[in-house]
């Protein structure tokens, strides 16, 4: 189906993208984000931490529940230590967390440590089962998308069905409008590539016009190509 041997298509797209993923739910990580980010930001940032959902109680329990208020002290010490670059202690934490409450939060960022470990399949596990609690998460379609692109046995068909499904989440997300463009130009789908890199332009991605000119190139070569095989 896709014109790119899985070895080449990891390559491809790891000079791209490189590295991260975007981090995290609950009182923890987010924004270490997957693909475009990559291109501008190191793969963890500290600075773009930010508290989104910052409870991790359900609604059986509360916060002065002995089991959820250790549940979220580890939340929140891992990700003290993630920020600090300590990823297996961050590790360590949030596996505690989500053994104390299994919810998407804990499994969302057990998922980014395992990433950054590039234990792949574990990563894609956590994130797997984050969605299954909370699917409305684009984040957490968009770091299984990218867990598929660079694990050892790629899977571009799903990191493609993941992006879809974050852009209809986002569809003003410009990042993982480029991060579907790029996935799409690499696997051959020409023609939607360009239409989300024009998406990414109208939102001030300036790398998108090198993207647009270099699709439209292949673009145009294919038409070529056509071209002069149906003269013959």
């Amino acid at each position: 189906m896709f014109a790119r041997t899985p070895s080449n298509l990891t390559r491809t797209l790891t000079r791209q993208f490189a590295n991260s993923s975007r981090t995290s739910l609950g009182s923890n990580v987010r924004q270490i984000r997957p693909f475009f980010s990559v291109i501008a930001k190191p793969a963890v940032k500290a600075s773009s931490i930010c508290k989104r959902y910052a409870s991790s109680t359900t609604p059986h329990s509360t916060a002065s529940d002995p089991a959820e208020v250790e549940a979220m002290d580890c939340l929140e010490q891992g990700t003290r230590l993630l920020e600090e670059g300590d990823v297996e202690g961050a590790k360590r934490l949030y596996a505690r967390s989500a053994e104390i409450n299994r919810n998407a939060s804990s499994l969302y960022n057990l998922g980014v440590t395992y990433y950054h470990l590039k234990d792949f399949d574990a990563a894609i596990s956590s994130w797997q089962e984050s969605i299954a609690l909370q699917p409305s998460s684009p984040d957490a379609h968009t770091n299984l998308a990218n867990a598929y692109i660079l694990s050892p046995i790629p899977r571009p068909d799903l990191a493609l069905h993941h992006l879809r499904i974050a852009c209809s989440l986002a569809p003003e997300d410009p990042e993982i409008a480029f991060n579907l463009a790029a996935v799409l130009e690499a696997t051959e789908n020409l023609e939607e590539s360009l239409e989300y890199y024009k998406k990414c332009e109208a939102y001030g991605i300036d790398r998108a016009k090198m993207h647009i000119r270099n699709v439209t190139a292949k673009l145009l070569a294919l038409r070529m190509q056509s071209t002069g095989q149906s003269d013959q």
